[in-house]
């Protein structure tokens, strides 16, 4: 059976397809558009779809619309609470409402009644509950807002979700950390990431009054409303400078945050008992606060859907549906669900474009050896992922051993000079360098210490607190950046690399060839890996004179 499930409602649209219970495919609209985040998170964009996802997924699998069983839409108008702050949020409520017709005009074949609504939150858990490896679990959800409530708590038995907390609007740790996103002159619904990575850099000094207003209330449940952001710190004017009063907020809220999270996730071991926590929500890209959750609280393992924004939600809708028909299969394999291309493909769009490559035997030996020589390489090889995360699919790699890495990669990408870059390392050989994380984490989505004696050797991944939101690496999940990091490592000696996303500031990630030239045309790189071909830019630029 077929189900596509759809995330439209608030911002990163996208489409999966889950198909006799296998997922198949899923992508976010914005790696189609070229638009960062797909739209911006207003009632009026609610009725954009992810025209552009929803037919490359049916296409991926050899479908077409009329083909499809169910089509589960992550937003239930029908309990959808008055948002008192915002006069336009009716408009959205109304586009939702009116998105089967909008769909069945876009997917033209499909029967409109086959589009069902599934609750916002009981989405995002799906893409938790329903796509880790354990078919038993607790689940919490926690992000901006759904239709009514910020928070979901609950337990997966065998596929059945028993819900067992929610906190009503307008409490919302998500909402909270969005408005100070707002207050540090960043993008709310976009930067809250820059938010994280600032708090490094200062001290939690307003957290007592904090506390007051921001906290567990102990029944599962939390207190959580922005308060006057002023009290604490005048608004920030992004203009390139950072720290002081607004780096010590961001530190505080960071901190207060991190401090409900781990009350709610004790509490939910409370009820369960279980071994496994599975997490998904915005709040769950915190890979600060994943850790702390992973080290505070009882349970054995804690699993984050490496979608967890609300791209997500379009995977757990269609997950939730292929459940409920008892159609439910295997867990979800990988992050790398997107688009790819033949070694043929990928060389026919080298020789149309006229740029001179080579297919090399020993293709990570060769990328090593630019590594080493300190040059960085954009990478792209595979399928690309699903969610914000580069993981070896499409990336930035470069040398961790020169400090100096770090302000050179962000140049590259016209990003923050506090903006930290990730290590990616082979799983076996994380725990002699890593700790104070789970391991293996092969997402990054939690942050790990690293060791005293690591720290001066790779500089440039280590973040200004001693941590690394690392990646692990293994054959089956990646032999490409597995070879690359063996091959590093004779070299060097160092089994890291650099990993950060295949993109420069304000776009979103490359996907298809033609956003790679591009970048490599217009970046300081280096080289291009295109699949199993190389381009170096020595070489391209001579064939261009």
């Amino acid at each position: 059976m077929n189900y596509l499930g759809i995330n439209a409602i608030f911002h990163d649209p996208a489409a999966a397809l889950v198909v006799d219970g296998r997922v198949v495919a899923a992508a976010e609209e914005e790696r189609f558009s070229r638009r960062k985040h797909g739209k911006r998170p207003v009632p009026f964009s609610a009725w954009e779809l992810p025209e552009q996802a929803m037919r490359w997924c049916l296409a991926e699998a050899g479908l077409t619309p009329a083909d499809l069983d169910a089509v589960g839409y992550s937003f239930d108008p029908a309990i959808a609470a008055e948002m008192p702050d915002d006069p336009y949020d009716p408009v959205r409520v109304d586009y939702a409402r009116r998105a089967p017709g909008f769909i069945a005009e876009v997917l033209p074949g499909l029967d409109r009644e086959k589009v069902r609504f599934v609750e916002h939150h009981v989405a995002h858990a799906a893409s938790a509950g329903l796509a880790a490896p354990s078919r038993t679990s607790s689940v919490l959800v926690v992000d901006g807002r759904g239709e009514a409530h910020s928070h979901l708590a609950g337990r997966y038995r065998d596929g059945e979700l028993e819900i067992l907390h929610r906190q009503a609007l307008p409490e919302s740790l998500g909402l909270l950390y969005e408005s100070l996103t707002d207050h540090l002159g960043f993008l709310r619904s976009s930067d809250e990431f820059k938010v994280m990575a600032l708090a490094s850099y200062g001290e939690p000094r307003f957290l007592p009054e904090l506390r007051k207003t921001v906290r567990a209330t102990g029944d599962g449940g939390f207190t959580a409303q922005a308060p006057d952001w002023t009290r604490f710190a005048p608004r920030r004017v992004d203009d390139g400078t950072w720290g002081g009063d607004h780096a010590d907020l961001a530190a505080s809220v960071q901190a207060v945050v991190e401090e409900v999270l781990v009350d709610l996730a004790t509490w939910l071991h409370g009820q369960t008992g279980d071994r496994v926590l599975t997490m998904a929500g915005g709040t769950a890209l915190n890979c600060v606060a994943n850790s702390r959750i992973w080290r505070d609280t009882p349970f054995d393992e804690v699993w984050v859907q490496p979608a967890s924004g609300d791209s997500g939600t379009a995977l757990g809708a269609a997950l939730h549906l292929a459940q409920e028909a008892g159609d439910l299969g295997e867990p979800q394999p990988t992050a790398a669900l997107g688009r790819s291309w033949s070694a043929e493909e990928l060389a026919q769009w080298l020789t149309t474009a006229q740029v001179p490559f080579t297919t090399p035997e020993d293709l990570a030996g060769e990328v090593a050896d630019v590594l080493a020589d300190n040059g960085v390489v954009a990478w792209f090889d595979g399928r690309s992922e699903f969610g914000p995360r580069a993981l070896g699919r499409r990336s930035l790699i470069a040398n961790p051993i020169h400090a100096e890495n770090l302000e050179r990669l962000n140049d590259v990408k016209g990003r923050e000079q506090f903006r930290p870059v990730a290590p990616m390392v082979l799983e076996e050989r994380a725990a002699e360098i890593f700790s104070g994380g789970p391991v293996p984490s092969p997402f990054m989505l939690f942050v790990h210490d690293v060791a005293p004696e690591w720290r001066e050797r790779i500089p440039t991944v280590t973040h200004v607190d001693g941590t690394a939101r690392i990646q692990t690496v293994t054959d089956e999940d990646n032999a490409g950046i597995a070879a690359l990091l063996r091959a590093f490592d004779e070299r060097t000696g160092v089994p890291v690399v650099v990993n950060t996303s295949l993109n420069t500031a304000g776009r979103p990630m490359v996907d298809d060839p033609r956003d790679a030239l591009e970048l490599f045309g217009s970046a300081p790189v280096a080289a291009l890996v295109l699949g199993p071909h190389l381009v170096r830019r020595a070489s391209f630029f001579q064939e261009a004179r």
